[in-house]
C-alpha cells in the first residue's frame, strides 16, 4: 500500500509491463509530474498476480491525471520500430523521452524473455520478467563492443545488489551480480548465499522494473582438496538448482595438475549453456604471480577435452580486501598470458579490483582480453557510508580507523554498534566483511531513507565505473541482440577444439605438469 507522504495520489492506470512502466516513469520524471508504481509482483507467489493483472499500477495526483493518461496512449501507440535511440523530446510533436531505454529495446526485451532464460531460472521464477541470462551473453556483449568490461558486483548485501542493479538500468549495462564460496557458501559470512541469491536478483529486478541482461555467477568455487572435488558433485547441480546461470571453478589453491584434473571432473556436473570461469593462482598479490606456461597448461588441458572457458582468472598482481597501495594490477602480465590463449578464444576475468586505480583498469580494459571484473570489497565499504578514494579503496584515520561519512550510509549509531561488536571480535581491516551476517537484520530493520541512500551510494559507485572507466554503457542490447541471434539461452562455445586428447590422458597430464616452473607464493588464506 502507499505511504502517508503519498496518501493525496490516486490510481491512473494500469501498466501493462516492466518496459512500460520505465518509459512512462522517466517521461513523467523528465516532466517532474509526481507519482508512484507499485508492482503487483510478489516474489511468495513468483509474479503470478502479475500475468493476469499487468505489471502494476501507477498513482499520481489528480490534477495530472489528463496528462498522463495522453502520455501512457502515446507511449502504447508509438512504432516501436522506428523509434531513435536518441530519446529526444519533442514538444512539436507531443513526442516523449525515451530516457534509459526505447522502444525497439522493448520489443528485443520481450523476445530475449521468452528464449534467452534458461531452464533453471525458467523453472524456478516461471512468471518472472527479470532477464536473467547465461553468463556467456555477458561475455559476448563486452566482446562485440570492444574494450568492455561487465562489472561482476559481489551482492554480499540486498543493498548492493540493489544499487549495482540500478547503475546497470541507468548505463544501459549487461551486469553480473555475484558470490564467493567464502561469501555465501556453506561457511558463509553473508546472508546472501549461493541458494538464494538468484532469488534476490529476480525479485529486485521485478521490483524495480530492471530491463538489462543480468548474469547470477558462483565465483570462486574453491577447491582445496579431493574431499572438496567430491562433495561438489553433488553441491554444485543444487546452486543451478537455484538459479545459478554462471559458475567459476577455483582449484588454483591445487597443483596445476590436481587443477586441470579437478576441472575435468566437474565439467558434467555444470550445464553446457553455462557461463564457465577457471582459475590459475590464487590471489596472493606481488606473490605467486601466475605464467603463460600454467595458463596455457589449463586451457589447452581443457580443450582437449571439449570444455571451452569463457573465463580464465589469474593472479597478476593484485588482492582481495582493501589494497595497501593502488600499485596492483600487472597490465603486461595480464596483456601476455592473454595474448599467449588468442587461438583459444578465452577472455580474462580480473579479481581483486578494489583499490586498484581507475587508470590502471582503463589500461586493462584498453589492453588486454578481460570482460569481467570483480567489485566486492568497495561496495561493501561504499553501502556502509564509508570514506573511499575514487576507486573504492576505504580510508584510514591516524589511528588506522575507518572513517565514517555523517549522512551517508548505515546510521552512526549502527556504526558505533559495528565496530564495538569487531572490537569484541578483534576483528580488523578486511575482515569487516564478517559483519556482513551477523548484522544484515539490523541493516534492513532501518529507516527507508537510510536503506535508499546505502543503495544509492552503491549506484553512483558502480555507474560512474561502468560509464567512466569500464566501458560497458550500452551493453545491454547487444548481450539481448547476441541472444535474439542465437535464438536460444545456449550461447554455445567461443572456442573449438585444437589439442589432441591423447596427449592429455591423465598420466601425460601428469608428466606434463611436473615440467612446469612456477612460484605459487606464501601459504595461508587468501580467500575473501
Amino acid at each position: 500500500m502507499l505511504s502517508n507522504r503519498d496518501a493525496q495520489l490516486v490510481d491512473i492506470a494500469t501498466l501493462d509491463n516492466a518496459i512500460e512502466a520505465q518509459l512512462i516513469s522517466s517521461i513523467l520524471d523528465q516532466r517532474e509530474i509526481p507519482h508512484r508504481l507499485r508492482s503487483f509482483y510478489d516474489t511468495a507467489y513468483d509474479g503470478l498476480f502479475q500475468f493476469h493483472k499487468g505489471w502494476g499500477k501507477l498513482f499520481a495526483a489528480v490534477v495530472d491525471k489528463p496528462e498522463i493518461l495522453r502520455i501512457i496512449d502515446e507511449v502504447r501507440s508509438q512504432d516501436h520500430s522506428n523509434v531513435e535511440t536518441n530519446h529526444q523530446l519533442n514538444p512539436d510533436k507531443g513526442g516523449c523521452d525515451m530516457a534509459e531505454t526505447n522502444s525497439g529495446y522493448a520489443a528485443d526485451f520481450e523476445k530475449a524473455l521468452q528464449i534467452g532464460r534458461p531452464p533453471n531460472v525458467v523453472k524456478c521464477f516461471p512468471n518472472s520478467r527479470a532477464l536473467i541470462v547465461s553468463g556467456k551473453y555477458i561475455d559476448r556483449a563486452m566482446l562485440a563492443k570492444g574494450g568492455a568490461i561487465a562489472i561482476a558486483a559481489n551482492g554480499r548485501s540486498n543493498f548492493v545488489i540493489r544499487g549495482a542493479l540500478q547503475a546497470a538500468q541507468r548505463a544501459n549495462a549487461a551486469l553480473l551480480i555475484e558470490i564467493a564460496k567464502s561469501e555465501g557458501g556453506g561457511a558463509a559470512y553473508c546472508s546472501v548465499n549461493y541458494w538464494n541469491i538468484a532469488r534476490i536478483v529476480d525479485s529486485v529486478c521485478n521490483e524495480l522494473n530492471i530491463t538489462i541482461p543480468v548474469a547470477i555467477h558462483a565465483d570462486h568455487y574453491g577447491l582445496k582438496n579431493d574431499r572438496d572435488v567430491e562433495a561438489a558433485k553433488t553441491e554444485i547441480p543444487s546452486l543451478f538448482d537455484a538459479g545459478i546461470t554462471s559458475i567459476a571453478v577455483d582449484a588454483s589453491h591445487m597443483p596445476d595438475d590436481k587443477n586441470l584434473l579437478a576441472n575435468l571432473e566437474l565439467n558434467p556436473y555444470i550445464p553446457d549453456w553455462a557461463g564457465l570461469e577457471t582459475e590459475i593462482g590464487e590471489i596472493k598479490g606481488k606473490e605467486g604471480l601466475s605464467t603463460v606456461d600454467e595458463a596455457l597448461f589449463l586451457i589447452q588441458g581443457l580443450n582437449a577435452h571439449d570444455i571451452f572457458p569463457d573465463w580464465i582468472a589469474l593472479n597478476n598482481g593484485t588482492t582481495h580486501g582493501i589494497e595497501a597501495s593502488d600499485k596492483g594490477i600487472q597490465v603486461d602480465l595480464t596483456t601476455r598470458v592473454h595474448d599467449a590463449l588468442k587461438p583459444y578464444n578465452v577472455s580474462g576475468a580480473q579479481h581483486g579490483t578494489s583499490g586498484n586505480n581507475s587508470d590502471r583498469l582503463r589500461e586493462i580494459a584498453a589492453k588486454t582480453r578481460t570482460t569481467k571484473a570483480n567489485v566486492a570489497t568497495a561496495l561493501q565499504m561504499i553501502s556502509w557510508g564509508l570514506e573511499v578514494n575514487d576507486y573504492g579503496n576505504a580510508q584510514l584515520d591516524n589511528q588506522g580507523n575507518f572513517i565514517k561519512l555523517g549522512d551517508h550510509g548505515v546510521s552512526d549509531e549502527l556504526w558505533s554498534e559495528m565496530v564495538a561488536y569487531a572490537q569484541h571480535q578483534e576483528w580488523t581491516g578486511g575482515n569487516f566483511k564478517k559483519l556482513n551476517l551477523p548484522f544484515e537484520n539490523k541493516l534492513l530493520a532501518q529507516s527507508r531513507d537510510i536503506k535508499n541512500r546505502m543503495a544509492k551510494r552503491v549506484e553512483d559507485f558502480v555507474y560512474n565505473m561502468l560509464t567512466n572507466v569500464f566501458n560497458a554503457e550500452n551493453t545491454a542490447q547487444l548481450a539481448v541482440s547476441a541472444i535474439l541471434e542465437a535464438g536460444s539461452y545456449d550461447a554455445g562455445p567461443k572456442g573449438s577444439r585444437i589439442e589432441d586428447p591423447a596427449q592429455w590422458t591423465k598420466d601425460k597430464i601428469i608428466e606434463r605438469a611436473a615440467t612446469i616452473e612456477s612460484d605459487k607464493g606464501p601459504e595461508g588464506d587468501f580467500d575473501d
